[in-house]
């Protein structure tokens, strides 16, 4: 039960939810574009949409322990890491095991769906497998790939792949749904290293609050909230998205204050806490809300 426990840090199971509010818009966006919907497919996509999640997850801790990077952050409830590692150095390699075998699961999920429609989906899968491995020792290291690609995955990658599983076919309408977490959970990862910026310099990385400092950051992190909501408006006036989506814009009830905060207490941690709350919760309500939008007929 202890190694259990353990293993729940590393792989952060609370943050699990983001997957399936992201599989739930992908789903969406299949029943709204007639794709036949069926329930044994939907749990196969869930199940591989996770694990690529945990995975992701177990070698950013792995890859940040081996640094030393999680021993010189200043840990929030929502960024910093687990300090699973750091209380218990011997669970390194079993981190890094969970990280390959949901790996593994992610990819051969993909390969089903490959078989069952094709090598249209593969592109998407190949680039979503990367990501996974490749985001922590590399692609945080470059200030836009660090931005953009979390969003990547969970939104066009994640959502996309999703819908073309269901449907066999790709579609403007999951392409426009798909960019509502694009915005939203590169903001999140964006947020998220506000209290980090000092530890990560030190290890070498270079995302955006390093390179042009916090406050700068806090005029991408509003921009791309407003991203995220025109997005939707957009999708519903050239019908890409059905009227009913626009529930999601109840997500700016948690927006606005989020982004106001997230400018006027950029250089103050302790008061920014609770915007990185705030984000959470947007990322997991606005794709919920459009997803259930796009059941409504």
């Amino acid at each position: 039960m202890d190694k259990l426990k353990l293993l729940s840090g590393i792989i952060r199971v609370p943050f699990l939810a983001l997957t399936a509010a992201c599989v739930l818009l992908g789903v969406g966006t299949a029943v709204w574009t007639g794709g036949r919907i069926n329930g044994l497919q939907v749990a196969l996509l869930l199940v591989g949409a996770t694990c690529a999640h945990i995975s992701v997850n177990a070698f950013n801790e792995y890859f940040d322990f081996k640094s030393g990077l999680d021993l010189k952050t200043a840990r929030t409830p929502f960024s910093g890491g687990s300090g699973t590692l750091q209380a218990r150095s011997e669970m390194a390699r079993p981190a890094l095991m969970t990280a390959w075998t949901a790996f593994t699961i992610t990819a051969v999920t993909g390969l089903y769906f490959v078989i069952q429609h094709g090598p249209a989906i593969l592109p998407l899968g190949l680039l979503g497998l990367f990501l996974l491995y490749a985001y922590t020792p590399w692609l945080t290291r470059n200030p836009f790939l660090c931005l953009v690609a979390p969003g990547l995955g969970f939104g066009p990658l994640m959502v996309m792949s999703v819908a073309f599983a269901l449907t066999g076919v790709y579609s403007w309408t999951a392409f426009v749904a798909s960019l509502v977490p694009f915005f939203l959970v590169s903001d999140l990862l964006l947020l998220n290293q506000f209290p980090d910026v000092e530890a990560d310099r030190e290890v070498g990385r270079r995302h955006f609050p390093i390179l042009i400092g916090r406050k700068a950051s806090s005029l991408i992190y509003g921009a791309f909230l407003i991203a995220a909501y025109l997005t939707i408006i957009m999708g519903v006036v050239f019908r890409l998205l059905p009227a009913f989506s626009l529930i999601g814009l109840l997500g700016t009830v948690i927006a606005i204050p989020a982004g106001i905060k997230a400018f006027r207490y950029s250089e103050d941690v302790g008061r920014l806490i609770p915007s990185l709350g705030l984000n959470v919760l947007l990322n997991l309500a606005t794709p919920v809300l459009v997803g259930i939008g796009l059941f409504i007929k």
